[in-house]
């Protein structure tokens, strides 16, 4: 099997939850002079729509704020397959920025980013699926949901 994008994420047997749909005035996702696509904050819908909810270090551990932030990249996947058609249009990953809503004693912010982070790495290769990223906790974040992820990407030149 050709080592691609949409290939790499069928070996992972993960499923895409529904692309979400803007809940405030925003695009979901931006494209910029054909070769940056720009992808606003996402969070942590799963398959059957809903959201995971919860403060990481009082409602969440570590280990499920780091699935929570796996979930919203797979809806960050959900939205650039609903937007361009195929993962294999987006060449390599640029930036992620992880907003993590947790307890003032929290303090690892970057392990719970690397939930999406690593997926990232699988679906188009170390090489370019890791880019520059920030980690932040926030006091609180939208419908109380654990995690909200924005990132940046290069699409192929055509």
């Amino acid at each position: 099997m050709e080592n691609t994008p949409e290939n790499n994420f069928a070996q992972l047997g993960l499923t895409l939850p529904p692309a979400p749909k803007p809940v405030g005035v925003y695009k979901p996702l931006l494209i910029v002079d054909k070769r940056w696509v720009y992808v606003s904050g996402h969070g942590t819908v799963q398959e059957d729509g809903t959201l995971i909810k919860g403060r990481i270090g009082k409602d969440l551990d570590a280990e499920q704020g780091k699935l929570a932030a796996r979930q919203v990249g797979l809806a960050i996947l959900a939205t650039l397959k609903a937007n361009l058609g195929s993962l294999n249009r987006v060449k390599r990953v640029i930036k992620v920025l992880g907003m993590v809503n947790c307890t003032t004693e929290f303090e690892k912010h970057p392990f719970i980013i690397n939930g999406c982070s690593e997926l990232f790495a699988k679906v188009w290769g170390e090489e370019n699926g890791i880019g520059v990223r920030s980690a932040v906790g926030m006091g609180t974040l939208p419908d109380n949901i654990p995690v909200e992820i924005e990132a940046m990407f290069e699409l192929e030149e055509k």
